[in-house]
């Protein structure tokens, strides 16, 4: 009787040690043929003269992919079928910062923010609509008073930051009942940033 070791653990282990030697093979500018396609080292830049050197700012190295025949045939026999627009929800994109132009990294006490998003604009008086920063080390929560919010539209928001707001990393939260028919929602929605904020002052 054959013993088969072909089991998923033993596969997984040789599929990482393809990627490790194919990512060797690569850096060492070999093209690999990595099963769906052909991939390379490439490099962008002009080099003038045979003096020329390699110069970081003018110069960047990047890996080309080729696909297969195969993948091409299977891309080229696909068909697209158009369903109409995507419903969009309640979505934060961006949290800059006007102080310092950091994006989703920071906020300064006093300063302004621009939030970037789909249906962020805030409406209603259901009972946690607005903007509040949670402290993560206290979970503390500080919300944004409305005559500090300065723009309020469906995709941006402006508002300044509390004065009083203590160092720490903070978690922006916005609730609205803002609808898309102008209409508002019965129930709010809540949408958490994907970035942790920091201050320091």
């Amino acid at each position: 009787m054959i013993k088969d070791d072909l089991n998923a653990t033993t596969l997984k282990a040789a599929m990482e040690i393809l990627k490790e030697i194919a990512i060797e093979q690569i850096a060492n500018g070999a093209s690999v043929n990595f099963g769906l396609g052909y991939l390379s080292l490439g490099v962008n830049g002009v080099f003038i003269g045979d003096s020329a050197r390699w110069d970081s700012s003018k110069h960047k190295l990047s890996v080309h992919v080729t696909p297969t025949s195969n993948l091409r045939q299977a891309i080229n026999s696909c068909t697209a079928v158009v369903r109409g627009m995507a419903t969009t929800g309640l979505a934060i994109n961006s949290i800059t910062d006007m102080g310092s132009g950091e994006v989703n990294s920071r906020l300064t006490p006093g300063g302004g923010i621009n939030l970037t998003g789909s249906k962020i604009k805030i409406e209603g008086d259901a009972a946690g609509v607005g903007i509040k920063l949670i402290n993560q080390d206290t979970q503390e929560e500080t919300p944004i008073p409305r005559q500090s919010i300065l723009v309020n539209d469906p995709s941006k928001i402006t508002f300044i930051v509390p004065e009083s707001l203590a160092n720490g990393d903070y978690l922006l939260v916005l609730t609205t009942q803002f609808g898309n028919s102008g209409s508002l929602l019965k129930e709010p929605r809540s949408c958490n940033s994907e970035y942790i904020l920091k201050v320091t002052v």
